[in-house]
């Protein structure tokens, strides 16, 4: 009787054993499965961020390419009232320098 205890216990054990490498081998399975989840979402994730950073770039950018087109715009328009002013000043003693000139070449 007390041999087949012990052989129960044995067979008990041995189901055990069986038992944890089983849960071992399951383990070691969803060690894997986590590992490539997590190298998926990385990959996810670094794409997110890149779609990100790309729409930010450009954005600024868009806000600079505005704001350059604006400051050549305004150049443009006092460089055109500049030159404007500078043909009504030359206009306006254009008759003057003419009389100057021709004085000045009669007395020589």
């Amino acid at each position: 009787m007390a041999e087949s205890k012990v052989t129960g216990i044995i067979k008990s054990l041995n189901a055990l054993e069986d038992d944890l490498d089983s849960l071992n081998s399951k383990v070691g399975d969803m060690k894997k499965q986590l590992s490539v989840k997590a190298l998926s979402e990385i990959d996810n994730l670094l794409e997110k961020t890149r779609e990100m950073a790309t729409k930010e770039a450009e954005v600024i950018i868009n806000t600079s390419k505005d704001k350059a087109t604006a400051e050549s715009t305004k150049i443009a328009q006092e460089g055109e009232a500049k030159l404007s002013e500078m043909q009504s000043k030359i206009d306006a003693n254009f008759d003057e320098a003419v009389k100057h000139v021709v004085s000045t070449v009669l007395k020589a």
